[in-house]
């Protein structure tokens, strides 16, 4: 029966491609406060995104609570949900739910105090792709990284 159940998961990790994107990782030059207090707002991804022009936000700031990114170009959207928040470790997740080409996408963003005024951003995601005539895997892959690269730059403008 162990060896069935052994046999059985590898067949179904095997059978889905979850991608995971390199995590993301900034030291920057200001404290884990500062940082934490740009990154905890969620609801200005508007401000550090060129990609993103309206943000509505519905529910708690927080666990449950949920956004509505509107993209630059006013067509397209992408829904996201709050999945975890916790100011003590300075961390949060979120899982878009809708508007994107893959599906069980969850991202965290943590910061780390590293003394002496510096801290460091560490975000991670992972997803899976969804096969589709507009985009393809690497497409998607550029986009996601160049996203948080870019909300990444913001963020340490803004906590300077």
């Amino acid at each position: 029966m162990k060896k069935l159940a052994i046999l059985l998961t590898l067949f179904i990790s095997s059978t889905i491609t979850i991608q995971a994107q390199t995590p993301l990782v900034a030291e920057i030059e200001s404290s884990a406060d500062k940082v934490w207090e740009q990154i905890r707002r969620m609801d200005n991804i508007d401000e550090l995104s060129s990609f993103v022009s309206k943000v509505q936000w519905k529910g708690p700031k927080g666990i449950g609570g949920e956004r509505v990114c509107t993209s630059s170009d006013g067509k397209g959207y992408f829904k996201e949900k709050i999945t975890g928040f916790d100011d003590k470790t300075r961390t949060y997740s979120y899982q878009v739910i809708e508007g994107v080409p893959a599906k069980n996408m969850n991202n965290m963003i943590k910061v780390v105090d590293l003394g002496y005024n510096k801290s460091m951003i560490v975000w991670t995601s992972s997803y899976e792709f969804m096969e589709n005539p507009n985009m393809t895997r690497e497409q998607f892959d550029g986009f996601i990284a160049s996203a948080r690269e870019e909300m990444v730059k913001n963020i340490t403008k803004l906590a300077e």
